[in-house]
């Protein structure tokens, strides 16, 4: 039988219930990563109005973690100065789903790395 990997209620919640799934047409900015080892891939897109994220999308293909972190990191951002947004890490990530298994923890990773991605590209496009 295989071993419980042990999630959180919030994590499967988020699992099973992501929020803010989808694609942007024309996205103030746009940030995608992935992870050759483990095959995760995360691509954010946010609309930005006055340096505030007024919208945030995610199209994520992998595990139950990177489909709940990738929910979790846009729920984060949402409404966030894009300084604010740009300052959430992994741990941000990982604590407001009540923690991961450390074998997941990569996951958190690539959230947080993928909507940096797309602010830095909003800070690019805006200059």
């Amino acid at each position: 039988m295989a071993k419980q990997i042990g999630y959180s209620k919030k994590v499967m919640d988020h699992f099973m219930n992501p929020k803010n799934v989808g694609i942007m047409e024309n996205p103030d900015g746009y940030g995608k990563v992935g992870n050759p080892v483990c095959g995760d891939l995360m691509e954010i897109f946010i609309k930005v109005k006055d340096d505030i994220i007024e919208d945030i999308k995610f199209k994520t293909f992998g595990c139950g973690s990177a489909i709940a972190t990738s929910s979790m990191v846009t729920e984060l951002a949402k409404g966030k100065n894009i300084d604010e947004a740009l300052k959430i890490t992994r741990n941000d990530v990982a604590d407001e789903l009540d923690g991961l298994p450390p074998q997941k923890m990569h996951c958190s990773n690539l959230a947080a790395d993928a909507l940096q991605e797309a602010i830095k590209d909003y800070k690019k496009k805006k200059k």
